[in-house]
Protein backbone atom coordinates (compact mmCIF):
# COMPACT_ATOMS: atom_id res chain seq x y z
CA UNK A 1 0.00 0.00 0.00
CA UNK A 2 2.65 2.13 0.68
CA UNK A 3 4.78 1.71 -2.40
CA UNK A 4 5.71 4.14 -5.00
CA UNK A 5 6.20 7.88 -3.78
CA UNK A 6 5.15 9.52 -0.56
CA UNK A 7 5.16 13.17 0.51
CA UNK A 8 6.72 14.20 3.60
CA UNK A 9 4.69 17.77 3.47
CA UNK A 10 5.93 21.02 4.57
CA UNK A 11 3.75 22.88 7.20
CA UNK A 12 2.24 26.48 5.43
CA UNK A 13 2.40 28.94 8.01
CA UNK A 14 0.60 32.41 7.43
CA UNK A 15 1.98 36.01 8.59
CA UNK A 16 0.86 35.51 12.20
CA UNK A 17 3.08 32.06 11.96
CA UNK A 18 0.20 30.28 12.66
CA UNK A 19 -0.12 26.55 10.73
CA UNK A 20 -2.44 27.64 7.39
CA UNK A 21 -5.27 25.36 6.91
CA UNK A 22 -6.28 26.72 3.73
CA UNK A 23 -2.71 26.71 2.21
CA UNK A 24 -2.22 23.23 3.11
CA UNK A 25 -5.72 22.03 1.78
CA UNK A 26 -4.27 23.11 -1.27
CA UNK A 27 -0.94 22.10 -1.21
CA UNK A 28 -2.47 18.12 -0.55
CA UNK A 29 -5.22 18.86 -3.53
CA UNK A 30 -2.05 19.42 -5.50
CA UNK A 31 0.40 16.48 -5.13
CA UNK A 32 -2.44 14.23 -4.65
CA UNK A 33 -3.44 15.76 -8.41
CA UNK A 34 0.00 14.96 -9.13
CA UNK A 35 -0.33 11.42 -9.31
CA UNK A 36 1.23 10.61 -5.70
CA UNK A 37 0.89 7.70 -3.67
CA UNK A 38 0.61 8.58 -0.07
CA UNK A 39 1.38 11.37 2.11
CA UNK A 40 3.74 11.84 5.03
CA UNK A 41 2.21 14.54 7.51
CA UNK A 42 4.38 15.94 10.53
CA UNK A 43 7.99 14.12 9.51
CA UNK A 44 10.76 16.57 9.81
CA UNK A 45 9.90 18.05 6.95
CA UNK A 46 6.73 19.62 8.81
CA UNK A 47 8.70 21.37 11.13
CA UNK A 48 7.70 18.81 13.87
CA UNK A 49 10.53 19.93 16.36
CA UNK A 50 8.61 23.76 16.18
CA UNK A 51 4.89 22.12 16.73
CA UNK A 52 2.69 22.10 19.90
CA UNK A 53 1.07 19.04 20.66
CA UNK A 54 -2.26 20.77 20.00
CA UNK A 55 -0.81 22.11 16.72
CA UNK A 56 0.51 18.29 15.42
CA UNK A 57 -3.51 16.55 16.66
CA UNK A 58 -5.44 19.72 14.94
CA UNK A 59 -2.65 19.14 11.50
CA UNK A 60 -3.61 15.32 11.90
CA UNK A 61 -7.22 15.63 12.00
CA UNK A 62 -7.44 18.59 9.22
CA UNK A 63 -4.78 16.33 6.83
CA UNK A 64 -7.02 13.23 7.24
CA UNK A 65 -9.89 15.14 6.38
CA UNK A 66 -9.21 16.91 3.83
CA UNK A 67 -7.43 13.56 2.18
CA UNK A 68 -10.46 11.98 2.62
CA UNK A 69 -9.21 8.52 1.46
CA UNK A 70 -8.05 9.54 -1.50
CA UNK A 71 -4.27 8.42 -0.42
CA UNK A 72 -3.24 6.26 2.24
CA UNK A 73 -1.52 8.84 5.09
CA UNK A 74 0.99 8.39 7.56
CA UNK A 75 2.11 9.90 10.34
CA UNK A 76 5.39 11.02 12.17
CA UNK A 77 5.82 10.39 15.76
CA UNK A 78 9.38 10.76 16.85
CA UNK A 79 11.37 11.79 19.28
CA UNK A 80 14.58 10.99 21.50
CA UNK A 81 12.55 10.51 24.87
CA UNK A 82 11.06 6.84 24.90
CA UNK A 83 8.97 6.95 27.62
CA UNK A 84 7.13 10.89 26.74
CA UNK A 85 7.22 9.05 22.49
CA UNK A 86 5.00 6.26 24.00
CA UNK A 87 2.32 8.74 25.56
CA UNK A 88 2.36 10.80 22.50
CA UNK A 89 1.54 7.76 20.56
CA UNK A 90 -1.54 7.18 22.74
CA UNK A 91 -2.89 10.61 22.45
CA UNK A 92 -2.43 11.01 18.62
CA UNK A 93 -5.53 11.16 16.83
CA UNK A 94 -4.12 8.11 14.77
CA UNK A 95 -7.73 6.60 13.64
CA UNK A 96 -8.07 6.66 10.13
CA UNK A 97 -3.80 6.98 9.48
CA UNK A 98 -2.11 3.58 7.67
CA UNK A 99 1.33 3.58 9.75
CA UNK A 100 3.18 5.76 11.50
CA UNK A 101 6.73 7.06 10.79
CA UNK A 102 9.35 6.93 13.69
CA UNK A 103 13.06 8.35 13.30
CA UNK A 104 15.72 6.97 15.46
CA UNK A 105 16.50 9.13 18.62
CA UNK A 106 18.35 11.95 17.97
CA UNK A 107 21.19 13.42 20.23
CA UNK A 108 21.24 11.17 22.61
CA UNK A 109 22.89 9.00 20.26
CA UNK A 110 22.35 5.40 21.68
CA UNK A 111 23.98 2.18 20.92
CA UNK A 112 22.42 -0.20 18.45
CA UNK A 113 20.56 -1.97 21.36
CA UNK A 114 19.33 0.92 22.94
CA UNK A 115 17.62 1.86 19.63
CA UNK A 116 16.50 -1.64 19.44
CA UNK A 117 14.97 -1.58 23.07
CA UNK A 118 13.52 2.06 22.13
CA UNK A 119 11.76 0.86 19.00
CA UNK A 120 10.24 -2.62 21.13
CA UNK A 121 8.44 -0.24 23.67
CA UNK A 122 7.07 2.01 20.12
CA UNK A 123 5.72 -0.32 18.31
CA UNK A 124 4.48 -2.07 20.76
CA UNK A 125 2.74 1.19 22.21
CA UNK A 126 1.57 2.19 18.59
CA UNK A 127 -2.16 1.49 16.96
CA UNK A 128 -0.88 1.06 13.75
CA UNK A 129 2.05 -0.22 11.87
CA UNK A 130 5.35 1.53 12.36
CA UNK A 131 7.83 2.35 9.90
CA UNK A 132 11.32 2.70 10.86
CA UNK A 133 13.22 6.29 9.95
CA UNK A 134 17.42 5.96 9.51
CA UNK A 135 18.22 9.76 9.22
CA UNK A 136 22.01 9.62 10.83
CA UNK A 137 22.28 13.14 9.49
CA UNK A 138 19.87 14.39 11.78
CA UNK A 139 20.18 11.86 14.25
CA UNK A 140 23.75 11.67 14.98
CA UNK A 141 23.90 7.62 14.93
CA UNK A 142 22.83 5.13 12.19
CA UNK A 143 20.74 2.04 12.94
CA UNK A 144 23.25 -0.52 10.95
CA UNK A 145 21.83 -3.28 8.74
CA UNK A 146 21.78 -5.80 11.28
CA UNK A 147 19.71 -3.61 13.69
CA UNK A 148 16.88 -3.19 10.95
CA UNK A 149 17.11 -6.90 10.05
CA UNK A 150 16.52 -7.85 13.60
CA UNK A 151 13.55 -5.15 14.53
CA UNK A 152 11.95 -6.26 11.23
CA UNK A 153 12.71 -10.02 11.74
CA UNK A 154 12.00 -9.97 16.33
CA UNK A 155 9.87 -7.36 16.61
CA UNK A 156 5.96 -7.10 15.64
CA UNK A 157 4.06 -4.08 14.41
CA UNK A 158 7.34 -3.17 12.79
CA UNK A 159 6.62 -2.64 9.01
CA UNK A 160 9.09 -1.38 6.93
CA UNK A 161 11.86 1.51 6.91
CA UNK A 162 12.73 4.83 4.87
CA UNK A 163 16.33 4.50 4.71
CA UNK A 164 18.24 7.32 4.24
CA UNK A 165 21.41 6.77 5.64
CA UNK A 166 23.11 7.30 2.17
CA UNK A 167 25.00 4.02 2.48
CA UNK A 168 24.08 1.99 -0.74
CA UNK A 169 26.16 -0.90 0.81
CA UNK A 170 24.18 -0.78 3.45
CA UNK A 171 20.72 -0.43 1.49
CA UNK A 172 21.55 -3.32 -0.38
CA UNK A 173 22.50 -5.40 2.72
CA UNK A 174 18.80 -4.84 3.86
CA UNK A 175 17.46 -5.34 0.66
CA UNK A 176 19.43 -8.80 0.43
CA UNK A 177 18.14 -10.18 3.91
CA UNK A 178 14.73 -8.38 4.66
CA UNK A 179 11.76 -10.55 5.59
CA UNK A 180 8.55 -10.79 2.81
CA UNK A 181 6.43 -8.13 2.66
CA UNK A 182 8.70 -5.54 4.71
CA UNK A 183 8.42 -2.08 3.21
CA UNK A 184 12.06 -0.08 2.34
CA UNK A 185 11.73 3.20 1.10
CA UNK A 186 14.10 5.53 -0.01
CA UNK A 187 14.87 8.72 1.71
CA UNK A 188 17.19 10.72 -0.33
CA UNK A 189 15.74 12.12 -3.17
CA UNK A 190 19.13 11.94 -5.04
CA UNK A 191 19.29 8.75 -4.50
CA UNK A 192 15.74 7.26 -5.05
CA UNK A 193 16.58 6.46 -8.87
CA UNK A 194 19.60 3.94 -7.79
CA UNK A 195 18.12 2.60 -4.63
CA UNK A 196 14.84 1.66 -6.21
CA UNK A 197 16.58 0.36 -9.18
CA UNK A 198 18.69 -2.01 -6.26
CA UNK A 199 15.29 -3.65 -5.46
CA UNK A 200 13.24 -0.44 -2.53
CA UNK A 201 9.75 -0.02 -3.01
CA UNK A 202 9.59 3.87 -3.74
CA UNK A 203 10.48 6.79 -1.94
CA UNK A 204 9.20 9.17 0.59
CA UNK A 205 9.88 12.59 -0.93
CA UNK A 206 10.81 16.40 -0.28
CA UNK A 207 11.10 17.05 -4.16
CA UNK A 208 7.57 15.63 -4.17
CA UNK A 209 6.25 18.66 -2.51
CA UNK A 210 6.88 20.98 -5.07
CA UNK A 211 6.85 18.58 -8.58
CA UNK A 212 4.50 15.63 -7.62
CA UNK A 213 3.70 15.14 -11.74
CA UNK A 214 7.56 14.94 -12.59
CA UNK A 215 8.37 12.85 -9.37
CA UNK A 216 5.76 10.59 -9.39
CA UNK A 217 6.22 9.89 -13.23
CA UNK A 218 10.18 9.25 -12.17
CA UNK A 219 9.18 6.68 -9.28
CA UNK A 220 6.62 5.18 -10.98
CA UNK A 221 9.18 4.48 -14.64
CA UNK A 222 11.57 3.05 -12.56
CA UNK A 223 9.43 0.86 -10.27
CA UNK A 224 8.71 -0.46 -13.72
CA UNK A 225 12.03 -0.99 -14.97
CA UNK A 226 11.85 1.88 -17.50
CA UNK A 227 14.87 3.72 -16.17
CA UNK A 228 15.73 5.37 -19.57
CA UNK A 229 12.76 7.23 -19.05
CA UNK A 230 12.85 7.77 -15.23
CA UNK A 231 16.64 9.20 -15.99
CA UNK A 232 15.37 11.65 -17.95
CA UNK A 233 12.76 13.19 -15.53
CA UNK A 234 15.45 12.65 -13.17
CA UNK A 235 18.38 14.55 -14.57
CA UNK A 236 15.67 17.40 -15.15
CA UNK A 237 15.18 17.78 -11.46
CA UNK A 238 18.78 17.30 -10.12
CA UNK A 239 19.78 20.92 -10.14
CA UNK A 240 16.13 21.45 -7.61
CA UNK A 241 17.32 18.96 -5.45
CA UNK A 242 20.34 20.91 -5.30
CA UNK A 243 18.33 24.12 -4.17
CA UNK A 244 16.07 21.93 -1.85
CA UNK A 245 18.98 21.02 0.44
CA UNK A 246 21.62 23.64 -0.06
CA UNK A 247 20.66 25.65 3.02
CA UNK A 248 17.79 23.55 5.14
CA UNK A 249 14.92 21.46 4.89
CA UNK A 250 12.26 22.85 4.40
CA UNK A 251 13.14 26.36 3.98
CA UNK A 252 14.03 24.90 0.61
CA UNK A 253 10.71 23.60 -0.12
CA UNK A 254 9.05 26.17 1.28
CA UNK A 255 11.28 28.63 -1.12
CA UNK A 256 10.01 26.79 -4.63
CA UNK A 257 6.20 25.85 -3.63
CA UNK A 258 5.94 30.17 -2.68
CA UNK A 259 7.43 30.85 -5.91
CA UNK A 260 4.56 28.29 -7.22
CA UNK A 261 2.28 30.57 -5.71
CA UNK A 262 1.01 27.86 -3.11
CA UNK A 263 2.03 29.24 0.35
CA UNK A 264 3.83 31.97 2.06
CA UNK A 265 7.67 31.49 2.35
CA UNK A 266 7.24 30.99 6.06
CA UNK A 267 9.29 29.31 8.42
CA UNK A 268 9.65 28.79 12.17
CA UNK A 269 13.05 29.94 14.00
CA UNK A 270 15.52 28.49 13.91
CA UNK A 271 15.15 27.62 10.32
CA UNK A 272 15.05 30.68 8.50
CA UNK A 273 14.20 31.22 4.77
CA UNK A 274 16.42 31.08 2.01
CA UNK A 275 19.07 33.38 1.16
CA UNK A 276 18.32 35.61 -1.65
CA UNK A 277 20.44 34.69 -4.15
CA UNK A 278 19.51 30.70 -3.77
CA UNK A 279 15.38 32.53 -3.63
CA UNK A 280 16.41 34.10 -7.17
CA UNK A 281 18.15 30.48 -8.58
CA UNK A 282 14.71 28.62 -7.01
CA UNK A 283 12.22 31.35 -9.34
CA UNK A 284 14.89 31.05 -12.22
CA UNK A 285 14.62 26.88 -11.99
CA UNK A 286 10.84 26.89 -11.61
CA UNK A 287 10.87 29.16 -14.74
CA UNK A 288 13.06 27.07 -17.23
CA UNK A 289 11.71 23.85 -15.95
CA UNK A 290 9.43 21.99 -18.67
CA UNK A 291 7.35 19.28 -18.37
CA UNK A 292 9.13 15.60 -18.74
CA UNK A 293 6.99 12.74 -19.57
CA UNK A 294 7.60 9.51 -19.35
Amino acid sequence: MLSGTGVAIITPFNKKNEVDFPSLGKLIDFIIEGGINYIVTLGTTGETPVLSREEKSDIIHYTLEQVNNRVPVVVGAGGNDTSALVKELQSLPLKGAAAVLSASPYYNKPSQEGIFQHYKLVAEASPMPVILYNVPARTGRNMTAATILRMANEIDNIGGIKEAGGDMQQCMEILRSRPENFLIVSGDDALALPQIACGMDGVISVAANCFPKEFSMMTSACLKGNFASAKKINDSLLDAYHLLFSENNPAGAKAFLYELGLIENIVRLPVVPLSGSLQKEVKDFINLLSPVHA
